[in-house]
């Protein structure tokens, strides 16, 4: 029996720089910051280290509607909005409700609607906490409210593996279309925790960049002088559909998802293994899957946080997969524009490795000051032209627990 060719038929972000996911793409190009000071007045009280994040450009619910929005948790506000417009591009497709499966992700889920449940408590009490409280907050929240919005029966998955979990999602709804559990399906991640608990975690943990003074150039991946990452949040949908099902339908396709692999370290609960033995290992698997080699491949978006350590580490990890080669492959690191979404920066990412092989150029590397000699990528701070023949590109997500997703793409 045959394999069926997974597609792309619909894309769609809520990103710190767009609000659709042409937007975003746009202001990619255009080497645009969605890094800004804070204007809450918890930061002051809170006297928080860190006074920015990359919050999205535009707020979900200013575009849903009142009395869907108030049900929802932001996270789940955000991944109906990107929903939506992928549902759209894509053609509103005609699909069996029982064919018709969501496989969608986030890093932690409702925190604002948790938080903001135990101060009504603990100042109100308990006649006060919402009776939707848990609904809102529960990980699988977006997907479920995405099934119940597009009728989506074959099934409704929740992936949650840190920052890991949209890639990872992405990757399930491949095999799950090549095992014909459905002929669409609902793909992607979203994230919304830019709070103080957050911040003040992360602060400690020395993990995010403390250049308040200038947060546009905050996240510098690459960049000798990184000293951290920036807290984004948003989320991107993808349309996926095996080409048989697209073709038939008259659909426009973006690119193929041809392949897809994920791998754990087991090596420390934050940390990544520094000789990159998982993340090598979800690259190889991912190839193996597209039946192709390392030689294939004409881009990387790489995960690239900004981080002091985890930059090195994930170069190390496809030097043993592409050996020398890697210092040629054009690599883009786009949490440089993006910050970093967490849960939902694996699909915004997907969506910018798919736009890259559309259109041929791979997307800049801003706030790239001075290469550091210990992640020699090829990063430009300009857009990176691909050529005119068939394109393969791979895009990294690595999370907290050790999870590695690396999902593969090819032009069509």
């Amino acid at each position: 029996m045959s394999i069926p060719r997974i597609v792309v038929t619909g894309i769609g972000a809520s990103s710190p720089i767009g609000g659709t996911a042409p937007e975003s793409w746009s202001a990619l190009l255009a080497g645009k910051s969605g890094a800004r000071t804070l204007e809450y007045d918890w930061v002051e009280q809170y006297n928080l280290p860190v006074t920015f994040a990359a919050q999205a450009l535009v707020r979900p619910d200013t575009v849903l509607e009142r009395p869907v929005a108030k049900r929802l948790d932001p996270s789940s506000q955000f991944a109906l909005v990107a929903a939506q417009e992928a549902w759209a591009d894509a053609g509103a497709p005609e699909v069996d409700p029982e064919r018709l499966g969501v496989d969608f992700a986030t890093g932690i889920g409702g925190l604002w609607t948790l938080l903001d449940a135990w101060d009504t408590l603990r100042e109100k009490g308990p006649r006060r906490v919402l009776p939707m409280t848990v609904p809102m907050l529960m990980p699988n929240a977006a997907a479920g409210n995405l099934s119940l919005h597009f009728g989506a029966r074959a099934y409704a998955r929740t992936v949650a593996s840190a920052c890991a979990s949209s890639t990872e999602s992405i990757v399930n709804a491949i095999e799950h279309l090549r095992d014909g559990l459905a002929d669409v399906v609902i793909a992607g991640g979203t994230e919304s925790v830019i709070h103080p608990v957050t911040i003040a975690s992360f602060s400690s943990m020395q993990a995010l960049s403390r250049r308040n003074d200038d947060p546009a150039t905050a996240s510098r991946p690459g960049s000798i002088d990184r000293d951290g990452f920036v807290m984004g949040e948003g989320a991107a949908v993808l349309i996926l559909e095996t080409e048989e099902h697209a073709k038939a339908r008259g659909a426009k396709i973006y690119a193929a998802v041809v392949g897809g692999g994920v791998t754990a370290d087991s090596y420390h609960i934050t940390a990544n293994d520094p000789e990159g033995t998982g993340a090598a290992r979800a690259v190889r698997l991912a190839l193996e899957m597209a039946d192709a080699s390392p030689d294939d491949v004409t881009h990387i978006n790489a995960h690239a946080t900004s981080t002091p350590v985890g930059d090195p580490n994930e170069y190390v990890a496809l030097k043993t997969v592409f050996g020398d080669r890697i210092d040629d492959i054009p690599v883009s690191a786009t949490k440089a524009s993006t910050g970093h979404l967490l849960g939902g920066t694996g699909a915004l990412e997907a969506i910018f490795t798919i736009m890259a092989l559309q259109e041929r150029v791979a997307p800049p590397t801003i706030n790239l000051t001075e290469q550091d000699p210990a992640v020699p990528f090829r990063l430009s701070g300009e857009p990176t032209p691909l050529g005119s023949g068939q394109q393969l590109a791979i895009s990294n997500s690595f999370g907290f627990g050790g999870h590695n997703a690396v999902a593969a793409f090819a032009s069509v």
